[in-house]
């Protein structure tokens, strides 16, 4: 009987444990693939207008804060699946990307938007307005961000609009910007961006090279996937810039299986 208790009493603790995470960056944070074809999982996801905890399940995301849904799959079921099957707590994603988005204002196009303090759409605070909204529902402070972008300032380096040194200063910025605005300590995931096909690789070489710069420079700042560059040879592109579902999901479960392994090695 006795028994029984304990472990009746260890299922709802593990049903009742969650994670909250911050999915952030450009369209293939958004998630362009296909929602048929995504993983199926017990996770929930954030909605800021309602102020509401609902079924995460793609298309993730909505249209609220400047940010987007899924059109129509995402990597985020299949991460919340993997990091459940790993610690036994229940993801709450907090979904804030926006396609074609910048991380510096050089690299802005229209009004897509970027994650830099100037700029015609900037992005950041509307982030730690929908992240601090999560948390106040769920009482739970924001465990990691997990970061998708880059492409917007490849091309910009390509087109000689950016430099590489630039995009690295300002993705330290943003990250020290979040920690001021989210926990000191947050753990930053990077998915290191992939290539444009088709179009010249110097500048996503260069981005490529800035995002491993700031994992090595900064504390609890990590690049989670870095397989992204040979997508294509792998069939795993959906156009010349978007990652299909097949791909999507494998970042999520091996993005799940790296962050897991950081949180425990975090005093």
């Amino acid at each position: 009987m006795l028994l029984l208790i304990c472990l009746l009493t260890l299922q709802t603790t593990m049903a009742q444990h969650k994670t909250l995470f911050l999915a952030a960056g450009q369209s293939n944070a958004v998630g362009m693939g296909d929602s048929t074809a995504s993983v199926q999982c017990t996770a929930l996801e954030y909605r800021y207008s309602g102020d509401a905890l609902v079924p995460l399940k793609d298309p993730v995301g909505y249209a609220e804060l400047q940010f987007q849904k899924a059109n129509s799959g995402s990597a985020w079921p299949a991460f919340a699946k993997a990091y459940h099957d790993l610690t036994g707590s229940q993801v709450v994603i907090v979904a804030a990307a926006r396609g074609g988005s910048s991380c510096h204002y050089k690299a802005e196009l229209s009004n897509y938007g970027t994650w830099d303090n100037w700029g015609r759409l900037p992005l950041f605070d509307s982030a730690v307005i929908k992240a601090r909204a999560a948390a106040r529902k769920t009482g739970l402070p924001v465990a990691g961000i997990l970061w998708s972008q880059g492409e917007r300032d490849a091309n910009a380096v390509n087109a000689q609009q950016l430099t590489a040194e630039e995009y690295e200063q300002q993705l330290t910025l943003l990250i020290n910007q979040f920690r001021a605005a989210l926990g000191k300590e947050l753990n930053f995931y990077i998915i290191q961006t992939g290539y444009y096909l088709n179009h010249p690789s110097q500048g996503f070489d260069a981005i490529r090279k800035a995002q491993e710069n700031v994992a090595g420079k900064m504390k609890h700042v990590f690049i989670v996937y870095r397989e992204t560059g040979g997508f294509k040879e792998k069939g795993w592109m959906k156009d010349e810039i978007h990652y299909n579902q097949t791909a999507l999901n494998d970042i999520g479960s091996a993005v799940a299986k790296q962050v897991v392994l950081k949180e425990k090695k975090k005093p």
